[in-house]
């Protein structure tokens, strides 16, 4: 009796260590950047190029325009990701945008909500991309989640840019000439 006495107080201690921790680090904040072998204008483009979503986003599905004018501010979609065999639903919306300079979107889901702003930079004829990530839980438990994975958040968010590197570079597509 006395054993299980002890391991209900050790277990009651580490559930209210993690709980804790969710109060102590609500958010996690990140940085990346890499460099792609491109222009800042195709850079861009294939940024914004939705059909170009799968090709660097793990995962990614589909994504479904709700209110607003497509990329300005203001604009809602939904954005469709499959997380092992589940759909997952996250709402974006863009709260600012400076064409070939940043883009700012909130992302919204029961688990977390983020804030994502991506800019690029030309540097001799290349292009530096950099993300800059703040995650909150939505609740308690999973702010202590969140404060528990925020490195593989930011291993992710390096993946993520690795595989846009990747679709930068191999892109084929002429976007000067969809533009006309």
């Amino acid at each position: 009796m006395k054993y299980i006495k002890y391991a209900l107080v050790i277990i009651g201690i580490l559930i209210i260590g993690f709980l804790v921790l969710g109060l102590i680090k609500p958010k996690a904040t990140y940085e990346c950047e890499i460099v792609v072998d491109k222009p800042v204008t195709e850079t861009w483009d294939v940024l914004q190029d939705p059909e170009k979503l799968s090709e660097w986003l793990p995962g990614f599905q589909r994504i479904e325009h709700n209110s607003g004018t497509p990329g300005t501010i203001g604009a809602v979609s939904t954005v469709y990701f499959d997380n092992n065999g589940e759909t997952m639903a996250i709402k974006e919306t863009i709260t600012d945008i400076q064409p070939n300079e940043m883009m700012s979107m909130k992302y919204e889901s029961d688990f977390m909500d983020m804030d994502y702003e991506v800019r690029t930079t030309s540097v001799d004829g290349k292009t530096k991309i950099h993300s800059i990530t703040t995650a909150a839980g939505n609740g308690i438990f999973s702010k202590s989640i969140l404060a528990l994975m925020g490195s593989s958040l930011k291993k992710q968010e390096e993946t993520n840019l690795s595989n846009l590197k990747k679709a930068i570079e191999q892109n084929t597509k002429n976007y000067s000439q969809t533009a006309l």
